[in-house]
């Protein structure tokens, strides 16, 4: 994978979602991307993005529901790649979320800010995955959720 592309592009480029969907004209537009991991570790996924103000909740503060979404999308997309690879496929499983908690540890300042995710543990059709939202290498956010790959039916499975 380029460094330089994001999980969104080039695996979904077509997609619509709110967060992280390419083709969404008034979504948020997160781009995702895999810092290799050192050898024996395990890959982590980044994505900087900077809120314009329509995402305020206050002056300054960033709202709590676009937090969720920025770290709901990013946590899923660090999902769908680690589970694309450890199952040795080419395109990624459909993953939706299954299990979510937030916290909001203090305001967020509405400027640029870095996420990043990591696998807790997984299995075959399944990952857990820990989130966290920091701005200026302060964490204002921490999540953790449960991402599962779906099968033909489930109403989401073709959306990449």
């Amino acid at each position: 994978m380029s460094e330089d592309r994001a999980l969104q592009d080039i695996y979904a480029p077509k997609s619509v979602c709110y967060g992280c969907g390419p083709a969404n004209e008034k979504g948020l537009h997160i781009k995702s991307r895999v810092v290799p991991a050192a050898e024996g570790g395990t890959d982590e996924v980044v994505c900087d993005w900077t809120p314009e103000p329509h995402h305020i909740a206050y002056e300054g503060s960033l709202n709590g529901g676009i937090i969720g979404t920025l770290l709901d999308c990013h946590c899923n997309w660090t999902a769908t790649w680690h589970l694309m690879k450890a199952n040795g496929l080419t395109t990624p499983p459909c993953t939706v979320t299954a299990e979510y908690a937030i916290r909001l540890l203090r305001p967020t300042p509405a400027k640029k800010l870095h996420l990043r995710a990591r696998i807790l543990e997984s299995s075959e059709r399944k990952a857990v995955v820990e989130g966290v939202l920091e701005v200026d290498g302060v964490e204002c956010a921490i999540c953790r959720g449960v991402f599962v790959a779906v099968k033909e039916g489930h109403p989401a499975y073709h959306r990449w």
